[in-house]
């Protein structure tokens, strides 16, 4: 509960100093709302690390295959990164980078789904068997 406070405060302070500063210097307002945005993802990594212990546990009591479960913590990340690097360079203004971003984390995913994909087939197979 605590930490949410404080990634609240942060991203407040920070929002208010980008309003402030793009009146003034519009070139800092943008540093300073990337510092801001990275200092928030740095409050997030014990967050995802509980998470990520979470899903250990479920896959040590499931007897999913890890490599099943590597590939999906990889593409839950892939989407996270994708979506908050997207979502820097759109708030600079560089909309074209962040579409790119987008397709370029959709298409990584998409590779990475291929073991998902074919370990559902070959189950699918095997039970119509």
């Amino acid at each position: 509960m605590v930490e949410i406070l404080k990634i609240i405060g942060l991203a407040l302070i920070t929002t208010i100093s980008v309003i402030i500063l793009k009146q003034q210097k519009p070139e800092i307002a943008v540093i300073v709302g990337v510092a801001g945005s990275v200092l928030i993802f740095f409050y997030l990594v014990d967050m995802i690390s509980d998470v990520f212990g979470l899903f250990e546990t479920v896959v040590s009591k499931t007897n999913i295959d890890s490599e099943l479960f590597i590939v999906l913590i990889k593409i839950i990340g892939i989407g996270y990164i994708t979506e908050f690097s997207a979502n820097i360079c759109s708030d600079s203004g560089n909309s074209a980078i962040a579409s790119k971003i987008i397709l370029a984390g959709k298409l990584t995913i998409f590779l990475l789904s291929v073991p998902i994909i074919i370990s559902l087939i070959e189950l699918i197979v095997g039970l119509l068997q």
